[in-house]
């Protein structure tokens, strides 16, 4: 049997392999997603991506569904619940940035502006394919990105966020050269 050649920060873990395999660098044009994965980068700030992989779905459970339009509407009782939380990262800037980031989305939407074409208004819809042999943690278009998302009130968006973001949801396709879903 053929052993599939990865990214090497796929590693062993069987989540990571999952996670590499099948959506990390995939395009993604739902706005709900692109929004929880700015979000899940935004919590991952200062960790190792796979403490929030692990915690995803209780992410998702605590965040209702990380549906923006009813985390926009969470309140002081809803930031202490999340704060009594095991199952998430208890970071109280954090949970604020997420529930602030998900009322920029809503409002957003009010004004009649797609976050999928915000989201990929700065490729012109087109993936950017890094070479797949260097990997920086920032690039000029993270910076502009970043820059953006500050503008609008958004938090935890700065330039390596954005670029771990940009890479996570296919923006940016960093695929090592040999790996398996280079090509995808």
């Amino acid at each position: 049997m053929t052993k599939r050649q990865r990214c090497a920060w796929a590693g062993d873990d069987p989540l990571m392999r999952g996670y590499h395999d099948e959506e990390w660098g995939v395009p993604q044009r739902d706005a709900r997603m692109l929004w929880e994965m700015l979000m899940l980068e935004g919590f991952q700030a200062g960790l190792a991506w796979i403490i929030v992989l692990r915690k995803r779905e209780a992410f998702r459970k605590a965040f209702a569904g990380l549906d923006p339009k009813k985390v926009a509407r969470f309140g002081t009782t809803d930031v202490e619940r999340l704060m009594a939380d095991t199952g998430i990262i208890r970071a109280r800037a954090k949970i604020d940035a997420t529930i602030r980031g998900a009322q920029i989305f809503c409002e957003m939407k009010d004004r009649g502006e797609s976050f999928v074409d915000f989201c990929w208004s700065f490729t012109d819809g087109e993936v950017v394919k890094g070479d797949g042999r260097s990997f920086p943690a920032t690039s000029p278009l993270s910076e502009r990105i970043s820059k953006e998302m500050k503008r609008r009130g958004f938090k935890f968006v700065g330039p390596t966020i954005v670029y771990a973001w940009m890479q996570a949801v296919g923006i940016v396709n960093d695929h090592a050269a040999g790996c398996f879903r280079r090509s995808k």
